[in-house]
């Protein structure tokens, strides 16, 4: 009986991985459950966890009054099911980012698996005819409970990957202080960071043979992986953006790269929640600006108060860039935004002397950063007109004010952007543009107590808007009764699920310019 009762149990394994995999997805998409943020995702997504399919494994009782072969085969049975039903769901399930396949998420389905064989060894050990039922329900109930099983096999590969990172890190350092002539740049702020990076990256290898971490590589891991696997022995410049959750993450990778140099793009309430306040935000910001030596240069937005009212503690040189604020040493002015790309005039501080740029990147957003790129490489010897030629080349970043055709419509795709300047500035953009004007949105995510309230105020700003395409009834609650407040047209708002039927319905809208201001990340939708 032992035998075919672990034969019966073979069934489980393909089921047990597919719901392993969302399992894991979610805890990567979670940082690991860093700050916890895994297991709050649990408690605001108890449908989720709990209501599936699977939860009917409590008809394994029925081996309490029949006999053992018609258990087995209810098992066999209920658990091949479970798997169709998981592959029929996810054929239709949209994912915004996949699980990616590190070599920590292989480790971690590796001890799943021996949490799981572990519970059967326990149940062969103490193997009782009688009890069947019962290691029945014991197994069934740990592969209900899947999303905590994995969470415990976080914890239990923990150590493993703290050696992990630890010779990583060592790895890196080491090949840092082996290229002692190169000089590292830190980009941080709220928002901005991903296009900052980019646009800086394009503008300095005009001169300079720059780096500039890839994606969004802008942890200490993301870091040390670009360290480790892509930074040459030739490169002059390292470009390291910087992300944090809260304070003393940014000082964390200030310490490992040590940066000479920094820019600091805009400060706001992105990730509040974890922050805890505004001022811890801009306290973790200028970390970075803090922590650059005395020869360093900072980059500040002269246009963002939180910058200009920050009581700096450093002597570097602080080099500021503006707009809206006269006083700053590179401003833009005479700004022409059209579907076609940006122009603007170039003032420095101390001259009446006016410099042309030219972009093909969208919004105002993108001028700061283009400032912030042209301030750094002045100071770093590039002059006028080679910063005018290559602003001029710079490449639109994926998924940031990106213009792109499909079909006869015009998508500006902002899918990566959701905080409340960012969404307001893609508007601008979008009233920029002639012709019938769509936004799709599904609000902005992880503003803490002040969601509510700044969703109001985005759904209010985009009253100007021919149509407007709600994703996620819950989450886009907010940014509706903003339109509402505005006294929008109900007959123009339509409230969809995911980004594949507001593409259905925008097809028909020939020579229209769609904004796509952001997308549910997959922990939220």
């Amino acid at each position: 009986m032992l035998i075919k009762f672990l034969i019966s149990l073979l069934v489980i394994v393909p089921y047990v991985f597919f719901k392993s995999k969302k399992s894991l997805h979610m805890l990567q998409q979670n940082w690991y459950n860093e700050g916890n943020r895994y297991l709050k995702w649990i408690k605001n997504n108890l449908k989720i966890v709990f209501c599936t399919v699977d939860s009917l494994f409590i008809i394994f009782s029925i081996g309490l009054i029949c006999n053992y072969k018609i258990l087995m085969t209810v098992v066999v049975v209920f658990y091949t099911l479970c798997a169709l039903v998981y592959l029929n769901n996810s054929k239709k399930q949209k994912v915004v980012k996949p699980l990616v396949f590190t070599k920590r998420v292989k480790r971690l389905l590796f001890t799943t698996y021996l949490l799981y064989i572990l519970c059967i060894l326990i149940c062969s050990l103490l193997f009782k005819e009688k009890n069947i039922t019962l290691y029945y329900l014991l197994v069934g109930l740990l592969i209900y409970l899947n999303y905590f099983v994995v969470f415990v096999a976080n914890i239990v590969n923990r150590p493993v990957e703290k050696f992990i990172n630890y010779r990583f890190k060592r790895k890196a350092l080491n090949k840092l202080k082996s290229m002692s002539n190169m000089k590292v740049i830190g980009i941080t702020g709220s928002y901005g960071k991903t296009s900052s990076k980019n646009i800086l990256n394009d503008v300095l290898n005009i001169k300079y043979n720059s780096f500039a971490t890839p994606k969004n590589f802008n942890t200490p891991l993301g870091l040390i992986i670009s360290i480790n696997n892509y930074l040459d022995k030739f490169n002059d410049l390292f470009i390291a953006e910087m992300g944090a959750f809260k304070r003393g993450e940014i000082k964390e990778l200030c310490d490992l790269v040590k940066p000479t140099y920094g820019i600091l793009t805009k400060i706001g309430v992105a990730h509040l929640e974890s922050f805890g306040s505004q001022e811890n935000i801009q306290k973790g910001k200028f970390e970075l600006i803090e922590s650059l030596p005395s020869d360093g240069i900072g980059v500040l937005n002269f246009d963002d108060p939180l910058q200009v009212s920050y009581n700096l503690k450093n002597d570097c040189k602080i080099v500021t860039v503006g707009i809206d604020n006269k006083d700053v040493d590179f401003r833009a002015t005479n700004i022409k935004l059209t579907s076609e790309g940006t122009s603007f005039d170039l003032v420095l501080k101390g001259s009446t002397k006016k410099t042309k740029f030219e972009t093909k990147l969208l919004g105002k957003a993108n001028i700061y950063n283009i400032l912030a790129a042209i301030a750094l490489g002045y100071n770093l010897g590039i002059d006028l007109d080679k910063l005018k030629l290559a602003v001029k080349k710079v490449k639109p970043v994926e998924h940031r004010l990106e213009l792109k055709k499909m079909g006869t419509i015009n998508i500006i795709d902002d899918a990566y952007n959701a905080n409340p300047d960012g969404t307001k500035m893609a508007l601008d953009v979008l009233y920029q543009m002639p012709g019938k004007k769509i936004v799709i949105s599904s609000g902005m995510i992880e503003l803490g107590e002040e969601s509510d309230r700044l969703n109001k105020e985005l759904g209010e700003y985009m009253k100007d808007c021919d149509e407007v395409i709600l994703l996620g009834k819950t989450m886009s609650k907010p940014v509706y009764e903003g339109l509402m407040n505005v006294n929008y047209k109900k007959e123009n708002i339509h409230m969809l699920d995911n980004i594949e039927q507001a593409i259905k319905l925008i097809n028909k809208e020939n020579g229209a310019y769609v904004l796509i201001q952001s997308d549910l990340p997959d922990i939220f939708s």
